[in-house]
């Protein structure tokens, strides 16, 4: 493939890379990041490798961040994944780099960087970390810590390969990764697992959760109710995915007061497009999971209109 071509040069070319991914890291974010280092510590041990990016928060049982300079970035090729637009990057620190190669899934309504290699086919970057692996499999070496971080990547972007974006080479891709020999078991529990506030939020969410007669659905978590149950922001995706597992409700979206005022908007849908609701309002992402932000309540009561719309547009109605 001419794109990972072009990658794999760039790679041999330095001897320093930084690696870096979004900004409140998911599963895929952190996979992507740490499989790709990993392949290429294993592939070019005698290259500087680093993974960038602060906090992790509760994903530490998947990867933890180097400890970097400025000055470190002299010369050095940069590296970011799973990340749509240059603001969510993990650290600012990437600018300081020589180059900067985007390797993302998501529509690529905001380019940039060198160099892009975009798969909005992929369910996840980690697959497309991993098919960069296959593609040029004569100079790069997988190992199972690295086939431990895709597959967890994998398995989060596609809700354990339940979303649409799952296809047949997704779990192709999986299976391959499962010959590794990692603890497959104790990491789909991992990544399952939430603490008790995070299990009384969710009651919270059943229990407040606002659905029109046609299946679109809000939930609005003011700092009020995050301070009650001691969540802050980066927390609540583990939320997400309440509202889908009610039968009726076909797209929604979470609310989450931020200390500026403003909401941090998470969209998720069954079916409807939301993603062009996102781009209205400061945000992109996927057809059928998106993210958006909104300045105040006002603005917040509009974006649930039009999650209703696209709704009622969807039914027919």
């Amino acid at each position: 493939m001419e794109i990972t071509k072009k990658i794999i040069d760039k790679i041999k070319a330095y001897e320093k890379i930084m690696i870096h991914r979004h900004q409140s890291p998911d599963p895929d974010a952190l996979g992507s990041q740490g499989g790709l280092a990993e392949i290429l510590r294993a592939s070019f041990p005698e290259k500087e490798i680093y993974v960038v990016g602060g906090p992790v928060n509760d994903l530490s049982y998947l990867i933890t961040m180097d400890d970097v300079s400025d000055e470190m970035y002299q010369g050095a090729l940069v590296i970011s994944t799973d990340t749509a637009n240059a603001p969510r990057i993990s650290g600012e620190q990437y600018k300081l780099g020589d180059y900067l190669i985007k390797i993302d899934h998501h529509p690529n309504d905001e380019p940039y960087g060198d160099l892009s290699w975009i798969s909005t086919e992929a369910s996840s970057t980690s697959e497309m970390i991993y098919d960069f692996f296959s593609y040029h499999q004569d100079e790069l070496k997988m190992t199972d810590e690295a086939a431990r971080l895709l597959y967890a990547g994998i398995v989060g972007d596609t809700g354990r390969f339940m979303y649409p974006a799952t296809t047949s080479h997704t779990l192709l891709v999986a299976s391959k990764l499962r010959e590794y020999p990692f603890d497959a078991s104790k990491l789909n529990r991992q990544i399952d697992e939430i603490s008790v506030k995070i299990a009384r939020l969710s009651g919270y969410v059943t229990e407040n959760i606002q659905v029109d007669e046609n299946g679109a659905a809000m939930v609005l978590l003011t700092q009020e109710i995050l301070d009650k149950f001691d969540v802050v922001d980066s927390e609540t995706p583990a939320i997400i995915s309440v509202p889908g597992r009610i039968k009726d409700i076909q797209a929604w979206g979470i609310f989450v007061a931020q200390p500026e005022g403003t909401y941090r908007v998470r969209l998720r849908s069954k079916g409807p497009i939301i993603n062009t609701i996102a781009k209205r309002h400061d945000g992109g992402g996927h057809p059928l999971a998106s993210g958006a932000n909104a300045q105040n309540l006002d603005e917040v009561k509009v974006i649930y209109e039009e999650i209703q719309a696209a709704v009622k547009s969807e039914n027919g109605f």
